[in-house]
C-alpha cells in the first residue's frame, strides 16, 4: 500500500526505520555502558543508576542460570513499580529466559492460567500477592519462587520502615504460606542477590526471531491468550516510537536526561514499551507504584521536573479532580500522551486549561507491542483521532470480506509491520490475520484522505474499563458458576470516569439470590476492573431465533437507563 500519510510527519522523521540493535539483549548492553553514570529509576525517593542495575540485572541473570533451566524457559514477575521490578526484567531477559509479565491485581483462577498455559519455571514476586499465589501454586509448573518486599531497593533505613509500615501498619500483607519443599525453591530476592555475588554469569546466544515475551491479553473464550513477542517484534517497534519520540527530544535542552513519569502499571504493554523506548536513548523513570493515591502522585508530580508523561484517560481525569494538582509545575513537560482507551474531550479540554498542554492521542495494542499509531508529539490541540501509522507500519480498513476499503469509509482497522506478532500462544491464528498478512485489529475505525484514523467502535463485545481490557465471556462463565444463576449477559455501560464499566443482566434459577452473592463470586474470581459494578436481575435474556443472545438490546437498554 502507498504509505501516503508519510507526507504529513514532522520533517526530522524518518519514514522507515532500521533497528539499530537486532535483540533486546544488545541493546541493553549498549546502552547500559552508554549511560551508566546516569539515573535509571526513581521510587519513593530511592535512585539506582544505570550502571548500579546493570550489575543487579547480571546478578538475577546468572542466579536464574544457576538454576539450571534451559535458555528459553519463561520467568514471570508479577509486582506493582517498585525499583526491582525492571532490574528483574533485564535479568530474566540477559539470562536468555522469556518474560510473561502479571497483572499483581489477578485473582488465583486468573494467576493460574497464565503460570500453567505460560509453562512458567520460576516467579517474582511481591510479598503482598504472596496469599494469591499460594493458593494455587501446587498446581503450577513453577520451580522457583522470588519473594520480594516493596522496601527491598529502598536503601537499608528506609526499606525497613516501609516494610514495617507495610505489615503492621497498613496491613496490607495478607497471611501466606510458601515454603519450599520437593516441588518448588523459596527464596528472598535480598538472599538472591546475596548469593549471586558467587555466580558467574554467561551471556548466551540470542537472535533476532527468537522469543522474547509471552504477553497476556484478553480472550474471548473466557481466558486471556498468549502473544507470542519475539526480540525482533520489540526492537522493530522500540525503534519505531523512539523515531516518533524525535520532536520531543529535540525541543530538550542539551545535555538534559529525559524523566519520564512511568504511572501506569509496567506489566501493561503500554507503560513496558514506553519504558524500553526510555532505555534505549538513556532515560530516567519516575516509578508509582499506586497511581489511585492521587494524592501522593500529585505530590510525586511536584517534586522535580519531569518531561514525559504517558497515561490512560481516567487518570488524567482523577488528577484534575485533586485540588492540589494546580500547583504541578509543567514548564519542563514536553508530552502528556495518552493511551489504552480513548481520551474523552471533556477532559482533553479541562486537562489544556490546566496544565497548557494538549493530551497527545495513540493507538496500539499488545499484538503490536503497543505501537500503532499517533498523533505528532509536536502536536498542540487535541484532535479527537489516534493519529497517522508510525514509520513501517501499514494500515488498512477493510471490510467483512477483507477487501480494502475507500479514504473515508468505514471498517475494521487491520495492521502490517514488522513490530506486529505472526503467531499466538496455543491458539489457531488463521481468523487473526487477512490472506495478504495483516492483523485484525477488532478495531472499527477510518482513515481520512491525510492518513489520520479515527476509531470507532470495538467489532466485537469487549469493554474497555479504565484503559484495561474486559471480555464479557469470561465475566459471564465466573458469574454462570454460581448455582443459583440460570444464564446471564454481560455488557459494557458508558462511564464518565472508568470509559466503561460492567453489567451483568442475570436470570435467577433461585428466587433467593442476591446481588451480594454475585459480587462475592466475582471478587474472588477475577480482578477488581472485571467485576461488575452494576447488577440487574431479569426474567429471560432477548436471542435471535438460533438462541443467541442479542447483547446489542442489552448494551442500549443499559445505556438508556
Amino acid at each position: 500500500m502507498d504509505k501516503f500519510w508519510t507526507k504529513n510527519y514532522p520533517e526530522n522523521v524518518s519514514t522507515e526505520v532500521t533497528p539499530p540493535h537486532k535483540t533486546l539483549i544488545d541493546m541493553l548492553d549498549d546502552k547500559f555502558g552508554r549511560y551508566a553514570t546516569e539515573a535509571f529509576s526513581t521510587n519513593m525517593d530511592a535512585t539506582y543508576s544505570y550502571d548500579k542495575v546493570d550489575k543487579i540485572s547480571q546478578n538475577i541473570a546468572a542466579w536464574l542460570q544457576s538454576l539450571g533451566l534451559a535458555k528459553g524457559a519463561v520467568v514471570a514477575v508479577m509486582m506493582p513499580n517498585v525499583n526491582q521490578y525492571l532490574p528483574i526484567v533485564i535479568g530474566a531477559v540477559r539470562a536468555g529466559m522469556v518474560l510473561t509479565l502479571i497483572n499483581p491485581l489477578y485473582s488465583a483462577r486468573e494467576l493460574k492460567h497464565q503460570l500453567v498455559d505460560s509453562n512458567a519455571a520460576a516467579l517474582f514476586i511481591l510479598e503482598p500477592f504472596c496469599a494469591t499465589l499460594a493458593k494455587i501454586v501446587e498446581e503450577t509448573p513453577v520451580k522457583a519462587i522470588v519473594i520480594s518486599k516493596i522496601g527491598d531497593m529502598l536503601g537499608t533505613a528506609k526499606g525497613a520502615l516501609v516494610d514495617i509500615a507495610t505489615k503492621h501498619v497498613k496491613k496490607a500483607i495478607p497471611s501466606y504460606h510458601l515454603k519450599s519443599n520437593d516441588g518448588y525453591k523459596v527464596i528472598s530476592f535480598k538472599a538472591l542477590l546475596k548469593q549471586a555475588q558467587n555466580i558467574s554469569y554467561s551471556r548466551p546466544v540470542v537472535h533476532s526471531d527468537d522469543l522474547l515475551m509471552l504477553q497476556y491479553t484478553g480472550g474471548t473464550t473466557g481466558v486471556a491468550k498468549g502473544i507470542l513477542i519475539t526480540n525482533h517484534n520489540l526492537m522493530a517497534g522500540t525503534y519505531k516510537m523512539a523515531e516518533w519520540f524525535q520532536p520531543i527530544y529535540d525541543d530538550i535542552p542539551e545535555g538534559t536526561q529525559v524523566n519520564t513519569i512511568i504511572a501506569l502499571p509496567l506489566y501493561h504493554i503500554y507503560a513496558f514499551t514506553c519504558s524500553i523506548v526510555g532505555v534505549s536513548v538513556g532515560q530516567h523513570f519516575t516509578l508509582v507504584t499506586n497511581p489511585r493515591d492521587i494524592a501522593s502522585l500529585v505530590k510525586i508530580l511536584a517534586k522535580q521536573p519531569f518531561h514525559i508523561f504517558p497515561a490512560v484517560n481516567t487518570l488524567f481525569q482523577a488528577l484534575l479532580m485533586h485540588p492540589d494538582f494546580k500547583k504541578v509545575d509543567f514548564s519542563d513537560t514536553k508530552l502528556t500522551a495518552v493511551g489504552g482507551m480513548a481520551a474523552t474531550p471533556e477532559t482533553a479540554k479541562r486537562w489544556i486549561e490546566t496544565t497548557g498542554l494538549p493530551i497527545v492521542e495513540g493507538w496500539g495494542m499488545s499484538e503490536t507491542i503497543g505501537v500503532g499509531t499517533a498523533n505528532r508529539f509536536d502536536s498542540e490541540q487535541y484532535s479527537g483521532n489516534v493519529g497517522l501509522p508510525l514509520p513501517g507500519i501499514d494500515i488498512s480498513i477493510r471490510d467483512d470480506d477483507g477487501e480494502a476499503l475507500k479514504i473515508g469509509e468505514i471498517g475494521e482497522m487491520c495492521i502490517k509491520g514488522d513490530n506486529v506478532i505472526k503467531n499466538y500462544h496455543n491458539i489457531d491464528n488463521a481468523k487473526f490475520f487477512t490472506a495478504d498478512g495483516y492483523l485484525k485489529t477488532g478495531d472499527i475505525a477510518s482513515m481520512d484522505e491525510q492518513g489520520y484514523i479515527k476509531i470507532y467502535d470495538r467489532k466485537k463485545d469487549m469493554l474497555i474499563v479504565s484503559g484495561f481490557n474486559v471480555y464479557p465471556n469470561e465475566v459471564e462463565n465466573v458469574i454462570e458458576t454460581h448455582p443459583k444463576v440460570a444464564e446471564c449477559s454481560v455488557v459494557g455501560v458508558d462511564d464518565e470516569l472508568q470509559g466503561q464499566s460492567v453489567k451483568a443482566y442475570i436470570v435467577k434459577a433461585d428466587n433467593s439470590l442476591d446481588e451480594s452473592e454475585i459480587k462475592a463470586l466475582c471478587k474472588d474470581n477475577l480482578a477488581g476492573y472485571k467485576c461488575p459494578r452494576h447488577i440487574e436481575f431479569i426474567a429471560e435474556l432477548p436471542k435471535s431465533t438460533v438462541g443467541k443472545i442479542l447483547r446489542h438490546e442489552l448494551r442500549a437498554a443499559a445505556n438508556k437507563a
